[in-house]
């Protein structure tokens, strides 16, 4: 029997996204994408019980015999090997503390005990789809972030990530890093860009993309990109040299804005001797979904198994 699909998913903070993923080919099959919202307060049962429809739909749409399991791009805290929510102390999720999300999706789908689930990170996840088929898929070492709600990142080489040894930072990622008066998540992320906006003007905004839309009239904004692109080159350069990235992905809402500040980022990395190549991702949110779905590729499973309690 070939059973060469696997589900990947993507979990957001309001959404899940899943879909079924050719092993062979690399690529989502994209009749089967689903999308759900989901309501990240409610109670556990709630919650899983809108992820479940949502797997199901796309399991409904191609042949089950030939689909090995359910890959998940899940955020963290999260025990990743055995399928564990440690989700506290943030506005989303919390109801699922301690919960064996594994087990309960099991159960719900009404699984045979072949159908295997797994878990990684979801920043790792965007990575891992990166490296598989992505921008920095002829590439041995890359570094992919995303900048948005949150600074996520992870160190790849030949499609794992690295998680701990001395060319990388604790935990494999960059936003707990301190930077000005904080830490880096602080500062490269929309919620830092929207609040120097407002320490600046006294205004309050949505999204980046609303902000971006009034670089064309407001000098202050424009400041602000470039003022972002050059901070992004000096804490990013680094770590890029350290880890001797060949490719730096650049995914998430903020990257929509590159164009306002591209240039000077990657201007920044060339002063300071960081000279790999930079890509936006043109896979954005479907990145996540292919690295979900290589959790379900047998010799990716076990080469990444050391870097699964770390994430």
């Amino acid at each position: 029997m070939n059973k060469n699909i696997a589900i990947g998913t993507d979990i957001g903070g309001s959404h899940i996204s899943c879909a079924a993923i050719d092993l062979v080919s690399g690529k989502i099959i994209r009749n089967t994408l689903t999308e759900r919202s989901v309501d990240n307060q409610a109670q556990a049962n709630a919650i899983i019980g809108t992820w479940t429809q949502a797997l199901s739909a796309v399991l409904e749409k191609v042949p089950i015999e030939n689909v090995k399991g359910i890959g998940f791009a899940m955020p963290g805290p999260f025990d990743y090997v055995k399928g564990i929510s440690y989700i506290r102390g943030v506005a989303k999720y919390e109801n699922l503390y301690g919960i064996n999300i594994s087990d309960a999706i099991s159960y719900n789908l009404s699984a045979k005990d072949d159908f295997l689930i797994r878990f990684m990170n979801d920043a790792s996840s965007f990575a891992v789809g990166e490296a598989w088929a992505g921008s920095a898929a002829n590439f041995n070492r890359s570094l992919s972030i995303t900048l948005g709600t949150g600074f996520g990142s992870a160190f790849i080489s030949n499609r794992i990530p690295i998680v701990d040894g001395p060319e990388v930072p604790k935990l494999g990622c960059i936003y707990h890093i301190p930077y000005k008066d904080g830490i880096a998540d602080d500062y490269f992320s929309t919620r830092g860009l929207l609040s120097r906006y407002k320490k600046l003007t006294g205004k309050e905004l949505v999204g980046v993309k609303e902000l971006a839309s009034l670089a064309g009239t407001e000098k202050a904004v424009k400041d602000l990109f470039t003022d972002f692109g050059d901070n992004a080159g000096l804490f990013l350069a680094p770590w890029l040299k350290k880890f001797r990235a060949e490719i730096l992905v650049i995914g998430g809402n903020i990257s929509h804005a590159y164009s306002l500040f591209g240039d000077v980022f990657e201007s920044r990395l060339k002063k300071e001797n960081c000279f790999c190549e930079v890509a936006i991702s043109n896979l954005k949110e479907d990145a996540a979904l292919l690295g979900s779905g290589y959790l379900l590729d047998d010799d990716f499973w076990r080469s990444v198994q050391h870097a699964l309690p770390l994430m």
